[in-house]
């Protein structure tokens, strides 16, 4: 282990330190800037700074915040998964037609878990046994889950849910929704077994430098292939509470989505190289994302015009990360 901390550059010392502190100048600089938004939209509208506003963002983010955390491991481990948004639309249509059907719901849980993880393990094994591009894999795999949620429903959601379906999306704790709580369990635990934990920390090594990690004795392909299910996991669960708190299966939901989850992640410090991110960064990315989208909402700028900054946001996020990448190597 040692000779592979020396091989990334990944050294206890001053170097550890600095980099340290870019990770953590990356986090106070989007705290900053989520202030920003915050004070001067409270100046733009009467309404921004309502329990009603905060309630109604933090319950829209709460689905690409969970599914933030999973393209947060697969970043840090040198890939990434374009098909989180059709996961997250095929596994809550799938859900809610289990249901609709007449299974328990808990079978149907059991189910559509089963259904992630084998989209999930399908995307690894193409990248690591096959060999093939992880933009080529994750695009396949995107439109295939998207046709299926399609041809399963016909393009229409799924409707008719018992009101058990929905307990979890219509439930607050002390005033919380639920789903928030859930969000709010999954960041601080990922967060600090990605920062702690021996087998998560193995994605950085896998992430910095394939071949000293394989050289070291680290099962790079069996890494790899639990990122990639894990991320599409949390994609499902994703789609389950989205499902929940609509009371419907939704084929055409998470559309574009992986772009804003690939954008959050980035400006939280995640790079398209690997070796890099914090969950907590992605995190305050999701935050900084769905502000500047609430911001424009709240000022009434067209939805086609969010899509056009939601693009120009990554674009940005993903040139200043290479430059700055560059700039320290």
């Amino acid at each position: 282990m040692k000779a592979l901390q020396h091989s990334i550059h990944w050294p206890r010392g001053n170097e550890a330190f600095r980099l340290r502190r870019i990770v953590e100048a990356r986090e106070i600089t989007l705290v900053v800037l989520i202030a920003a938004v915050v004070a001067a939209m409270s100046f733009a509208s009467p309404y921004f700074l309502t329990a009603a506003n905060f309630r109604a963002m933090a319950i829209g983010l709460a689905p690409t915040a969970i599914i933030a955390v999973g393209m947060t491991l697969l970043l840090v481990s040198g890939g990434f998964d374009l098909s989180v948004g059709s996961v997250m639309a095929l596994t809550g249509t799938v859900l809610a037609l289990l249901v609709v059907k007449g299974l328990p719901i808990a079978l149907a849980l059991a189910a559509t878990m089963l259904v992630g993880a084998v989209v999930g393990a399908t995307n690894g094994i193409l990248v690591t046994r096959v060999g093939v591009n992880p933009l080529v894999a994750t695009l396949g795999t995107l439109s295939a889950a998207r046709g299926i949620a399609l041809v399963l429903t016909d393009g229409f959601s799924v409707s008719g849910l018992p009101s058990s379906f929905g307990f979890v999306g219509g439930t607050d704790i002390a005033g919380v929704p639920l789903t928030v709580v859930i969000m709010g369990l999954i960041v601080l635990v990922a967060d600090l077994a990605l920062r702690h934990t021996r087998a998560l920390r193995q994605l950085y090594f896998v992430g910095a430098n394939e071949t000293a990690a394989r050289l070291s004795g680290i099962p790079v392909d069996r890494v790899r292939i639990s990122a990639y299910v894990a991320s599409s996991l949390l994609a499902t669960l994703a789609g389950m509470l989205l499902a929940s708190r609509l009371m419907a299966g939704t084929p055409t939901a998470g559309n574009a989505l992986e772009l804003q989850v690939l954008a959050a992640a980035v400006i939280g410090g995640a790079s398209l190289r690997g070796g890099e991110g914090t969950v907590l960064g992605a995190f305050l990315g999701v935050i900084f994302v769905a502000l500047i989208n609430n911001a424009m909402t709240m000022l009434a700028v067209s939805i086609y015009w969010q899509m056009v900054v939601t693009g120009l946001v990554l674009t940005i996020a993903v040139a200043l990360d290479m430059l700055v990448r560059g700039r320290s190597r």
